[in-house]
């Protein structure tokens, strides 16, 4: 795959540094927008694609959150990101904005004994869901 598309930039692959490799095929930036992201020259950036310089931490950092492949800092935050615009969970499952906060408003109500606001909210989820459906196989 990726000697396919090597070949259609004129570059062989023992040309091509671990930096360029991690800027252009990981994190699918172009020199102009890594120098913009970072606040650096295109001039340092094609010094880190050649490998004679390595790409600061800092930089690969911010590198890896501007395309969500890292959510955070934070410890709290390890195993989170962001795929084509939904939050990917450490446990595998890729939750949509709406699941967010239809969860959050459940902590929120604190109805886990309450059997009459689970049921309307089942209800609320399954003509959510049925429309959601009709919406997809409309446009499929």
């Amino acid at each position: 795959m990726y000697y396919a598309l090597l070949r259609s930039l004129g570059m062989k692959y023992s040309q091509m540094s671990k930096n360029y490799i991690f800027r252009y095929f990981t994190c699918r930036l172009t020199v102009e927008e890594t120098a913009e992201l970072c606040f650096k020259s295109v001039r340092t950036v094609t010094r880190w694609d050649s490998g004679k310089v390595e790409i600061p931490p800092e930089c690969r950092r911010l590198m890896k959150m501007h395309k969500g492949f890292e959510f955070s800092d934070a410890d709290e935050w390890y195993g989170f990101s962001f795929v084509r615009g939904k939050l990917l969970l450490p446990t595998g499952v890729m939750a949509e904005p709406q699941q967010i906060l239809t969860g959050m408003a459940l902590v929120e109500i604190c109805c886990s004994d309450d059997r009459k606001t689970m049921t309307k909210l089942l209800r609320y989820a399954r003509a959510i869901a049925r429309v959601k459906n009709a919406v997809t196989s409309k446009y499929s």
